[in-house]
């Protein structure tokens, strides 16, 4: 009787042992690889630095592509509709976070996801653009960096090296929110400050060869705004603006490599750096709420020497030195 007695505890003790075991198997953590899905508008030379900056600042927070974290980066060479089918494939996949570059990216992204966690890449207006609704305490599962650019340093450039200039012409895509947002600032600060803008809209880059080719023929210098379309099809209006002798001013630096003059603009490298950084915060646990939407308030002086020198711009000796100390000189 004792040996049963003694059998039986034996046998209830190793089961107990191995319930315990088992469970604790099944809560233990696992040693999930993160996963992200990266979302880019289209192929140009803006968006191409902002990407190169995620990955860095996402290597600065600890996450190393192909190491410790897997990005599924989607392109969608302009298309709205491959937007909505590559937003849908990050949630069938269930992505641990997304990122969206540009505004249609982050618009298409929170679409189709409302729990994971989503990092604006470079959006220039999120309230407008009904991403968040408060810029320093984001309610839903939203935030990220802007690309606002300084509209009035960029003014107060075209004034200083146009001083003679009687009409400035602007030129957007209607369908881009963020060129849209821009050139609504922008033409309140021309109002203010006694400027006669003229305004110039195109439905996409089809439209733009004939319609800069007339505009370039009715103004005396050209500023254009945060628009992946136009920068996407830089060349032709640089190409047309040429022929009349007419100075570009667009708001970002790569614009500026592309045949345009001089701004002040944001860094798209370090816009990426700061989206991806924000990103690998969230992976580490930073709650969305939490986290403020971030800006680049100053930008950095670019000046293409060569293209002001063809288009009769004079640059003053002290914008050279500081774009030489704090921005960039293209010779």
């Amino acid at each position: 009787m004792k040996r049963l007695v003694g059998f039986i505890v034996i046998i209830f003790g190793f089961l107990g042992f191995a319930f315990v075991t088992s469970k604790n198997h099944q809560t233990a953590p696992k040693n999930k690889i993160p996963k992200i899905g990266l979302l880019q508008l289209m192929d140009q030379p803006a968006l191409a630095q902002i990407q190169k900056g995620v990955y860095q600042g996402l290597k600065e927070e600890g996450f190393e592509k192909g190491k410790n974290i897997k990005i599924d980066y989607q392109n969608a060479q302009g298309n709205q509709s491959n937007l909505k089918i590559m937003s849908e494939k990050f949630a069938n996949e269930d992505v641990d976070l997304s990122i969206g570059i540009t505004t249609p990216s982050a618009i298409s992204l929170a679409d189709v996801m409302d729990k994971a966690p989503i990092v604006m890449g470079a959006v220039t207006d999120p309230k407008s653009a009904g991403l968040v609704t408060n810029l320093n305490k984001p309610s839903k599962n939203i935030t990220g960096v802007s690309d606002q650019a300084p509209l009035d340093e960029q003014l107060g450039l075209i004034k200083k090296l146009m001083p003679k200039m009687k009409t400035l012409g602007i030129i957007y895509t209607s369908s881009d929110n963020s060129a849209v947002t821009q050139y609504k600032k922008f033409k309140q600060l021309c109002q203010e400050q006694n400027i006669k803008l003229k305004a110039y809209s195109i439905a996409n880059s089809n439209d733009l060869n004939q319609v800069s080719q007339t505009m370039a023929q009715e103004v005396d210098a050209i500023y254009v705004p945060t628009d992946n379309t136009v920068a996407g099809a830089m060349s032709t209006l640089v190409k047309n603006a040429n022929a009349e002798k007419v100075p570009v001013f667009p708001a970002v630096d790569s614009m500026v490599k592309a045949g345009g003059v001089a701004t002040y603009s944001v860094n798209q490298f370090k816009l990426g750096v700061m989206s991806g950084k924000m990103a690998g915060r969230l992976l580490k646990g930073e709650k969305v709420k939490e986290t403020p939407v971030e800006f680049i308030r100053h930008g950095d002086l670019t000046i293409n020497i060569k293209q002001a020198q063809k288009m009769g711009v004079h640059i003053p000796d002290s914008l050279i030195k500081e774009a030489q100390k704090k921005g960039e000189l293209i010779k």
